[in-house]
């Protein structure tokens, strides 16, 4: 067996030692005799194991009391209906900064129940850059505002947090969750699919304020009800055990290698090598991102001739460098460099795409 660099945005590549201690349980999970995926969700071993993961994460963000951190299904995407239906209350108006294609497609579902105002909206110079908040339109009396903190598509991430004052901040983090530290207490609410940086696909971290629960809509599914899935430990439902035993194991994998600031300084050690070559081409490959609003999580980059993009694909691909085609709807290629990337991943690209140049120059 030989594994390859696995660049997809997500489901994206795991922890080798995580994949490891996975195949070890499959057949036989923490003495139960069955694997993790047929024991109860609701008895003892499953219970004490949620416990020991909701209690890691809380360690590696540093997650203050008063929020409520909840393990759900239906991917981050269910989470662009949840909000508004638990946190617009009396409100009027949530404010919406829209910077890539995944913020853009929070607001069309959010418009489904609220007065969705956005504040800004970056469409026009293709999503790349992100500009100061003083150019922002935002509600003063909002019931909150969301933005989205890395944008898988486009390759551009916020290096900043916005403030907002007495207005509860909501991200989407499901690209760059647990790739940095965070200052949970400045949020109102945080969510992120795991299939990125924390686990498979089939499960989503929502963290949320206590004073945010409790203004639930009457339209509002049971499943969607932050408030009814504290209640329950967020088993209103059978919940999808896999993929919370994977994201406990990948936690556990995170605490063993320095926490989330060791994890930084690979992740800026990483992206600074891939940006550093590709900046270095003289334009045979490029990125159209603003410096700063670059993403350490996700680099888009272009050949200048494109006749050549189906080639590198090909080779790259043969060379054990898989799932580099940018998305479809800016084409190009993207490299996805998550926790889970070993700096090795990125040497070895970086040495393809400079033996590619060559042999293409």
């Amino acid at each position: 067996m030989a594994r390859v660099f696995n660049f997809s945005a997500g489901p994206a590549t795991l922890p080798l030692e995580v994949l490891q201690t996975i195949q070890q349980d499959l057949l036989e999970w923490n003495g139960t005799g069955a694997s993790v995926m047929e024991v109860s969700h609701r008895g003892k071993p499953f219970m004490a194991m949620a416990a020991e993961a909701e209690q890691d994460a809380r360690d590696l963000l540093g997650i203050p009391d008063n929020y409520k951190v909840l393990f759900l299904q239906g991917g981050a995407q269910m989470q662009f209906s949840s909000i508004p239906l638990n946190l617009i209350g009396d409100a009027t108006v949530a404010d919406y900064v829209t910077t890539g294609s995944w913020s853009k497609k929070a607001v069309a579902e959010a418009k489904r129940f609220c007065n969705a105002n956005v504040a800004l909206d970056t469409e026009s110079d293709g999503y790349t850059s992100i500009p100061p908040q003083s150019e922002w339109s935002t509600s003063p009396n909002a019931a909150y505002l969301h933005y989205c903190s890395n944008e898988t598509i486009g390759g551009v991430e916020f290096n900043w947090v916005p403030k907002t004052g007495e207005v509860p901040l909501v991200c989407d983090m499901s690209s760059n969750f647990m790739s940095r530290p965070v200052d949970v207490s400045k949020y109102g609410l945080i969510y992120a699919g795991a299939q990125k940086n924390i686990g498979p696909a089939g499960i989503t971290m929502v963290i949320v304020r206590d004073d945010l629960l409790g203004k639930t809509s009457d339209l509002a599914p049971s499943l969607f009800n932050y408030e009814k899935q504290a209640g329950s430990d967020s088993m209103v439902n059978t919940v999808p055990t896999f993929c919370w035993y994977v994201c406990g194991l990948v936690f556990k994998w995170l605490k063993d290698n320095g926490g989330l600031e060791a994890m930084e300084q690979i992740n800026i050690r990483k992206a600074a090598k891939l940006y550093g070559y590709i900046d270095s081409t003289n334009g045979f490959y490029s990125n159209n991102v603003e410096n700063a609003s670059r993403s350490r999580m996700n680099v888009p980059f272009f050949l200048k001739d494109t006749n050549l993009d189906a080639d590198f694909l090909a080779e790259s691909h043969d060379a054990g460098l898989h799932s580099l085609k940018g998305h479809r709807a800016v084409g190009g290629m993207r490299a996805s460099i998550y926790n889970a990337m070993p700096e090795a991943g990125v040497d070895a690209l970086i040495a393809f795409m400079q033996d590619f140049q060559v042999r293409n120059t």
